[in-house]
């Protein structure tokens, strides 16, 4: 947690410049989705003072889903955001010359995952051909899914796919309405178990460990503001 912590704001300051001189700058921060444990270390900063003791007035705001918290911060709305570097490449494949730019890794293992029901026939990847699986069209896991797919000799035409929102993603495995649904493992486990699902009854098939090699979430930057706002430490 710590050294996360001093990597972070090591990061916002070199895109900054500041230092405890300067008068509180205010900065937007958007995350990629709801408050929860791995927001732990900005909140965290905020409460230690680490921010405000290099000049930085921190504000944390809650997001949809990566494809949510690039467009804020590549249109300046948000300086500086939390997002999937993978959804990150696509967007800037598709808006070439958009100014949002990655500058710290985060996670060096993507929780990218397939979360099923034991009881519903789900353990492995290769249960699910001939099977339901739920996926938020905005989902950065759905979004690597075919390459999951690839990589485990699936076949997709066997898989029947069922678009379903954020919210109720998990709520219909729990209610048996699909068998499996893409999404972060520690956010979909810890909904279903608050949902009254067993814990030995989830299956949590992460797709870094079957095959697809990717890094995951980092902190992205709008690089206009980042230029217009060095300053020599």
């Amino acid at each position: 947690m710590n050294k996360l912590l001093k990597r972070l704001i090591v990061s916002f300051l070199i895109i900054f410049g500041y230092t405890s001189s300067f008068a509180a700058e205010q900065l937007q921060f958007a995350l990629d989705w709801k408050f929860e444990g791995p927001s732990a270390p900005y909140f965290l900063a905020i409460d230690n003072g680490h921010y405000e003791a290099e000049g930085l007035s921190v504000e944390i705001s809650a997001g949809k889903g990566s494809l949510d918290a690039i467009p804020k911060v590549a249109t300046g709305a948000f300086p500086v955001g939390f997002a999937d570097i993978n959804s990150l490449i696509k967007f800037l494949d598709q808006n070439p010359g958009a100014p949002v730019i990655a500058v710290m890794m985060v996670y060096d293992k993507p929780p990218f995952a397939v979360v099923g029901r034991k009881s519903l026939g789900i353990s492995d990847p290769s249960d699910l051909e001939g099977s339901v699986l739920g996926a938020p069209p905005p989902d950065g896991a759905w979004a690597q899914f075919p390459a999951f797919a690839k990589a485990n000799n699936l076949d997709m035409d066997k898989i029947t796919v069922e678009p379903v929102g954020f919210p109720t993603r998990e709520p219909m495995l729990a209610e048996g309405k699909v068998d499996s649904i893409t999404g972060f493992s520690f956010s979909s486990y810890l909904n279903l178990v608050r949902l009254g699902v067993p814990e030995n009854d989830i299956s949590t098939i992460l797709m870094a460990d079957h095959g697809l090699s990717l890094y995951g979430n980092a902190i992205i930057v709008n690089t206009e503001f980042a230029n217009s706002n060095k300053k020599n430490c």
